[in-house]
Order: structure tokens, then C-alpha cells, then sequence
């Protein structure tokens, strides 16, 4: 007589409640890693920037907010420069976005023959790196340019941490502009796979048979993807009440609270631009507005236009004439006609009899 296997005890036992944790927060503050100590780390031909410059221009896309603040401030202090022989207005725009993305800018003085400067071009400071004893490189292709002794000016936002590079003011709103970008790649698949329409059906009637089951489940399965807003249709004849609950899921995904994060992150990347919020055409949700659009573009130029002009005025010290100059702000427009000189006799205008 053979003997039956003993059920397994582990198996028999009921099931207990159990408690977790996911982990606990890492803190960003006491991290200590080797990667600090090399703030600008020598390859062996040139320093590498503190920050990766390929992220700095692919971030620059990922958050509206934050292109066009940026832009808003080159076109900004580009419309107030006056050009010269040396320096065209496109010349100086891309140098002064270059500046505003990456917070180092270089400009090249390209002499002629004779020795006298013929103009002055900025170059790509995605690709333009620093080497040693004065010497500046450009990457083209993976082949290295490297730029004639003394022919290359380098404008730099100072950083606390090293001196070869200079850093953008933004980064501190990196994370806001990213964690914006990717709320609305989710809420943007989220709507376009479908997933808005997502529930779990429960099914638990003794009537259902299997081919009922795998008829539902080809039905849901064609209800799935872009566009596939259908209803379900089901008869089950002596079925119960509860036999088949539909749970729906998406409503969880749908308050993420994705307005709310919207606008908080946006408020972090304006503060690290220091921009006020009207100058970028949003529209305020309360009714007392942001106040005077005139008075903010004022106190914004003032204060964050005016020192940026002041780093490109560092090209007249080095070129040791007045190449970069700026219009007043309370001048007239460009395309404009100029006021007339005080000087010349003014003009009779006819009378109407």
C-alpha cells in the first residue's frame, strides 16, 4: 500500500499581513563620491567641462519654459547692440546665446595677413574646449582645431568650484525642467496608448466558460490603442451580480496632480532665470494679474540685462577699442527713424488757412 504524499505545511499556512518599505531617501547633500574632486578633469589635451555640455543642449529643448526665457534674453540684449565692422548683429545673437546656454562664450579674432583684425567670430561652445598655457581647441568631427595663440577671448560666469569653465546660473532649476518634461511625456503616451481607458475586470461568476473568458479577452484586446473608444457588450445568461466588477485603474494615473506640477516647476525654472512670468506671455490664474508688464520689463532689464552687458564689454578691453556698445532702453526701436538734431533750423510746417 503506498503512502500519500504529506501536504506541504508551508503551503497550508494561512497568509499574514506584511509590512515594507521601498528604501530610504537618499540625501543630495552627503554624497561623497570621487566624482566631486574632479570638477575640470585634464584628459590628457584638454580640461572637460564641469557639466556635460551635450546635456546642457539637449535640455534646452525639454522644457518650453526654459527655451524661452532663454531665448527672450538673447533677443533681448541682441536688439540693444550696436553693430560693428568687427562684430555683426547675427555674430553677436550667437554669441550671446551660446553664453546664455552654457555660461562660457569665446570669440575669435581672425587678423589678416598684414595683422590687422579683419572680424571677430564666436565659436561653438558645445565643442570649444580649454587647454593648457592659454591654448583653446575646437572638436569638428572628432578631429581637434587647434585656435592660433592669443586668437581666442574666453567670457565665463564665475563658478565656485573651478576656474577653467564657467557655469550657467540655471542649473539649479535642471531637475524642475526635466521633472516638467517628463510629466508631459507621460500624460502624452499616457493618452496616446490608450491607457486613460484602463480598468481591471474582475471576473468571478461559475457560469463563465473558457471560450466566454477568451472571447472577453479578444474583445478587450481590440478595445486597446489609439483611438479604440468602444463599448463592451456581455450576456451571460443565470449570471450573478458581482460575478464580473469592473475596477477602473486610470483614475489613478489621472490625479497626478499634472496641472499642479506643471505650474510649480514652471515657477522654478522663471525664478532660476529670474524673469518675470508676464514677459513670456503666461497667463496669470488669479484676477489681480502680475501687475505692470512695462514696469517688469524694466526692472527685468535693469537688473539682469544690464550685468550680462557688462561681461561683453570685456571684448573692448581686450581688443583695446570700443567694439561692443548698447543702445539706451528708453531709445526708440530699431527701424525707427531716428529724432531729429537739435542743431539743425526746424522744418515750417505750412499752416491751414
Amino acid at each position: 500500500m503506498s503512502k500519500k504524499a504529506a501536504p506541504d505545511s508551508q503551503d497550508a499556512r494561512p497568509a499574514k499581513g506584511e509590512i515594507f518599505t521601498f528604501g530610504d531617501p537618499v540625501p543630495v547633500l552627503d554624497q561623497r563620491d570621487f566624482s566631486g574632486y574632479f570638477h575640470a578633469a585634464w584628459n590628457g589635451r584638454w580640461y572637460e567641462p564641469p557639466i556635460s555640455y551635450d546635456g546642457l543642449a539637449k535640455a534646452l529643448t525639454a522644457n518650453a519654459h526654459h527655451q524661452s526665457a532663454i531665448i527672450y534674453k538673447t533677443n533681448l540684449i541682441a536688439s540693444h547692440f550696436i553693430p560693428h565692422k568687427l562684430l555683426s548683429r547675427s555674430a553677436f545673437k550667437a554669441l550671446a546665446l551660446n553664453h546664455m546656454v552654457y555660461g562660457t562664450s569665446w570669440l575669435e579674432r581672425r587678423d589678416a595677413m598684414m595683422g590687422n583684425v579683419l572680424e571677430l567670430k564666436p565659436t561653438l561652445s558645445r565643442w570649444t574646449r580649454v587647454g593648457k598655457d592659454g591654448l583653446f581647441l575646437m572638436l569638428i568631427d572628432g578631429v581637434e582645431h587647434e585656435f592660433a595663440s592669443g586668437t581666442i577671448l574666453q567670457l565665463s560666469e564665475p563658478d565656485i568650484s573651478q576656474e577653467i569653465y564657467g557655469m550657467p546660473g540655471y542649473t539649479g532649476a535642471m531637475q524642475s525642467a526635466l521633472l516638467n518634461e517628463a510629466a508631459t511625456l507621460f500624460r502624452r503616451k499616457y493618452y496616446v496608448n490608450g491607457s486613460h481607458a484602463g480598468f481591471i475586470l474582475y471576473a468571478t461568476d461559475a457560469e463563465l466558460k473558457q471560450d466566454d473568458v477568451e472571447s472577453m479577452r479578444k474583445a478587450l484586446r481590440q478595445a486597446k490603442g489609439p483611438g479604440n473608444f468602444r463599448n463592451l457588450f456581455m450576456y451571460a445568461p443565470g449570471g450573478k451580480k458581482d460575478g464580473l466588477q469592473l475596477i477602473p485603474i486610470s483614475e489613478v494615473g489621472a490625479k497626478d496632480d499634472f496641472y499642479y506640477m506643471k505650474n510649480v516647476t514652471r515657477d522654478d525654472v522663471l525664478s532660476a532665470h529670474r524673469i518675470p512670468p508676464q514677459l513670456l506671455g503666461i497667463i496669470p490664474s488669479n484676477a489681480g494679474g502680475f501687475g505692470s508688464v512695462a514696469d517688469a520689463a524694466k526692472v527685468f532689464y535693469q537688473n539682469e540685462i544690464v550685468p550680462l552687458m557688462t561681461t561683453f564689454l570685456e571684448i573692448n578691453d581686450w581688443l583695446g577699442e570700443e567694439v561692443v556698445a548698447f543702445r539706451p532702453y528708453d531709445q526708440l526701436p530699431v527701424g525707427q527713424p531716428a529724432p531729429a538734431d537739435p542743431s539743425s533750423p526746424p522744418t515750417e510746417t505750412p499752416s491751414t488757412p
